[in-house]
């Protein structure tokens, strides 16, 4: 493994000018938002929380059985057996993130979130012994969302799976990834951490049946050594554990009804994430994952010629509740409900739309989990480091956009005076004493002299502007240098853990990247984390 230098520094998330209003907000515990959450983000009380967790009975057997399952056919490590049998005892709980089972890991921040699930559980173990904390990735593999999980970016590439299959992506058949596996794999080298990454991918998605198998392999071969557990909670044990819930929501309503009267009051001070149906159950089989919609005394399957009546309803979710599906606002309910969870760790669109589901939380007695924000981070190489260096910037004036960062640097580096504050300063004296005497004159002639003075100001800015487009051609390479790494780091504006894919990043550093992350983040900051490293 390769031994990374590295030197971790963190800043606000406001100066990243990434995060919405409500996470920032959240992070500051604004009184606005105190309704809509149980647990302080800021002073989290952990003993108080896994007291309140204790007192409502999760069914272990049922997990632990279901996980022991959906891991038969996998080579495990002894921490994630040992992880797993702990969960039937009663002074376990879970810390969860949760993702949809993206192509190859989708995004870097999946990555990111589940070492943040691991360390937290690392942290509550060390401040309370007696109890075990096991991290959990509870995989949404019943998205539907083909478009956004078969498409993986690696820099200016981008690659998308092209099947004609439908329904829920994790069901989805592994058959005709071969094509798309191999026009990744070529691009990442031929080094051994390339030829690493490419055994694992190809070991994960060519001997597994389908994406949530596929996808179950690789998390375990990526983080199987810390401990993590993979959950799939789409099995009828897990769906029936919400049965009641299911039902309620299919004849009464009732979360559309709790969830839309929330909405209505977060829409008053900030952007509402997620909004009920009616009904938020898809109606779920191979191929298949369509809305379920009420018309008059049917309950029918849209876009097909599934249609029930009542008792048909009622008796096909007591005979097949894995073809009901939770979406974004029952979800939740089915997680919490299966796992002794005390924390979810989630994006920042993630927690936004959990706010909206407290009050449902507390109808159905369902236990609602301290959120925490995830770990967010930026990876600069030691290339780019060198290259910042050579302009005088560091990584944390890259959140400033390119044209900010390369005016900053021309003036600050230019032998010529290019702001005119003091011209500026000189047309205000002007003209006010012009408005002086225009008011002597004839007061109307004040709105010429106003007038012209605009013209005036308007003239200077042009001007300035000139000076600073012919200084920066004689920083040339400099300017060129700024545009690339910037673009290289944020690739197509975006965060690079909200683009990039992990591939690449473990093809050049192995699991040391993955280790480096790891020791990088502090569970309880909030703080974002930026990672400049070096290979020693």
């Amino acid at each position: 493994m390769k031994q990374l230098d590295c030197n971790v520094e963190l800043i606000s998330y406001e100066d990243t000018e990434s995060f919405s209003s409500l996470i920032l907000d959240y992070l500051k515990e604004d009184v606005r938002l105190k309704p809509f959450y149980q647990h302080s983000p800021v002073t989290p009380d952990f003993k108080e929380i896994i007291e309140q967790r204790k007192k409502i009975a999760v069914d272990r057997r049922l997990l632990v059985s279901e996980l022991q399952s959906q891991y038969k056919n996998l080579e495990i490590s002894e921490k994630v057996a040992q992880n797993i049998q702990q969960l039937g005892d009663e002074n376990t709980f879970t810390i969860c993130t949760a993702h949809q089972p993206n192509l190859f890991t989708g995004y870097l921040y999946f990555v990111y979130k589940i070492l943040h699930a691991i360390k937290l559980s690392q942290y509550l173990k060390a401040r309370f012994p007696h109890y075990h904390f096991v991290p959990v990735y509870y995989m949404g593999s019943e998205d539907n969302d083909l478009e956004e999980l078969g498409t993986v970016h690696t820099g200016d590439n981008t690659y998308r799976w092209q099947t004609s299959q439908t329904g829920a992506v994790g069901r989805m058949r592994t058959d005709d990834l071969a094509p798309l596996m191999e026009e990744v794999t070529n691009n990442l080298g031929t080094n051994e951490y390339a030829r690493e990454i490419i055994r694992l991918i190809k070991e994960a998605y060519l001997n597994h049946p389908d994406i949530q198998s596929a996808t179950a392999c690789l998390v375990n071969a990526l983080f199987g050594e810390y401990g993590l557990v993979t959950i799939i909670a789409d099995t009828p044990g897990f769906k029936r554990a919400i049965l009641p819930v299911m039902k309620d929501d299919l004849i009464n309503e009732t979360s559309f009804k709790i969830v839309s009267g929330t909405i209505g009051e977060i829409s008053k001070h900030y952007h509402v994430q997620a909004s009920p149906r009616e009904i938020n159950l898809f109606y779920l089989e191979d191929q298949l994952r369509e809305r379920i919609v009420k018309e008059e005394d049917y309950w029918r399957v849209l876009n097909t010629e599934i249609k029930f009546t009542r008792n048909e309803l009622e008796a096909e979710l007591e005979s097949h509740p894995e073809r009901f599906s939770p979406n974004v606002i029952l979800r939740g309910i089915l997680q919490e409900t299966i796992l002794p969870n005390i924390v979810f760790i989630g994006g920042g669109g993630e927690l936004s739309y959990w706010m909206e589901l407290k009050e449902l939380f507390i109808h159905f007695k369902v236990p609602y989990p301290l959120l925490m924000l995830r770990c967010s981070a930026l990876w600069v190489d030691s290339k780019s480091k060198q290259r910042l260096e050579k302009v005088g910037l560091a990584p944390k004036d890259l959140f400033q956009s390119t044209e900010t960062l390369i005016n900053g640097f021309v003036e600050k580096n230019t032998q010529n005076h290019l702001v005119l504050k003091k011209e500026y300063e000189q047309i205000e004296k002007l003209y006010a004493e012009l408005d002086k005497k225009a008011a002597g004159i004839d007061v109307t002639l004040r709105a010429s002299a106003a007038a012209e003075k605009k013209k005036s100001m308007i003239s200077i800015g042009k001007l300035e502007h000139k000076f600073l487009r012919a200084e920066k051609k004689k920083f040339a390479w400099q300017t060129e240098l700024i545009r690339n790494v910037k673009n290289e780091l944020f690739p197509h504006h975006h965060l690079q853990e909200r683009w990039e894919n992990l591939l690449p990043f473990y093809a050049t550093y192995g699991p040391g990247f993955i280790e480096t992350v790891f020791q990088a983040i502090d569970p309880t900051n909030k703080k974002f984390t930026i990672i400049s490293c070096e290979v020693r």
